[in-house]
Order: structure tokens, then C-alpha cells, then sequence
């Protein structure tokens, strides 16, 4: 591959991933209607470990009894679409489908526990009651599923390989 085939090949990985942020933030939407009608049936109280999470990210204190409520949406929308730009990438590389999908999803969970945990505002998830651990999983898959029919919709397979498809 030549430097131009590189810059060239990089310069087309951009509108994937712009295209990728936006189904991001369709999916971090799609999640929020999922995380609210759980909680309506659930009646489970919301979380501020996100919002706690981007405060100390940025330098802040941020106590157990904080509820940083615009935090909290900085935090879940900023994800959503800069993880969003990966998937964007991932659907013009050809990861596509239901196993990108499940990459995905737990991509979108151990970014969210590495940063809780490294920050000190959340707790890893083993230690959480298990239906807390199952409602968890379950909005992050509808963030996943939904991300990715998007970015699989509006980025075309163009940077698809066919190098590599055997071991050797």
C-alpha cells in the first residue's frame, strides 16, 4: 500500500466516522427511551455515576450525593457519539452484523466501567446486585443494536478487505 492509498483511505474513514457519531447519538437516545420505560415499570431510581464520572474526569470532586444531572447527559451523549465515530469506522471497515454488534455492546460496557472504576465513582459490576447488572447489560445492547443498524445504514462496506480472509 503506497502513502497515497493510506491518505486516501484515511480520508474516507472520516465521513464514516461523522456518519458513526450521528447513529451514536441515535443510540444513546434509543438507550435513554429504553432506561426510561424500565424505570417507569421498575421504578428504580436514576443513576449519577456518569455525571460523577465526567466530573472527576475533569478535575472535580464529585461526592455520593451529588446528582450532576447535565453531567450526567454530557457524559451519555459524549460517549454515545464518540463511540459511535468507532462503530461509523467498524461499518466502513466491514465489521458489520449481529457479531459487530455484540463487539459492540460490550465495547460501550467496559468503557464505561474502565472509566467509573479508574475515577473511583463507580463500583466494577460483579459487585452490584444481579438484576442491576442484567438492566445494565440490556440498555447497552439497545445502545449497540440500535448504533449499529444506523452506522450499518448510512456507511457503505467501501473499505471492506479481502486480505487475510485465511490464517496463512
Amino acid at each position: 500500500m503506497t502513502a497515497t492509498d493510506r491518505g486516501s483511505r484515511a480520508r474516507a474513514l472520516l465521513p464514516a466516522a461523522a456518519r458513526g457519531a450521528a447513529a451514536g447519538l441515535v443510540g444513546a437516545g434509543a438507550m435513554l427511551v429504553s432506561e426510561a420505560l424500565e424505570q417507569a415499570v421498575t421504578r428504580r431510581p436514576d443513576s449519577y455515576v456518569p455525571g460523577r464520572t465526567l466530573l472527576v474526569l475533569c478535575g472535580r470532586r464529585a461526592s455520593d450525593l451529588e446528582r450532576p444531572v447535565v453531567w450526567n447527559q454530557a457524559m451519555h451523549w459524549g460517549t454515545g457519539a464518540s463511540l459511535g465515530a468507532l462503530r461509523g469506522v467498524w461499518a466502513a471497515v466491514g465489521l458489520r452484523g449481529p457479531r459487530a454488534d455484540a463487539a459492540f455492546a460490550i465495547l460501550r460496557l467496559s468503557t464505561d466501567q474502565t472509566l467509573e472504576n479508574a475515577t473511583g465513582a463507580g463500583a466494577p459490576p460483579h459487585t452490584w446486585p444481579p438484576l442491576e447488572q442484567v438492566v445494565d447489560y440490556a440498555h447497552k445492547a439497545v445502545y449497540a443494536a440500535v448504533t449499529g443498524w444506523c452506522a450499518q445504514r448510512w456507511v457503505r462496506p467501501d473499505l471492506q478487505s479481502r486480505r487475510g480472509v485465511v490464517s496463512h
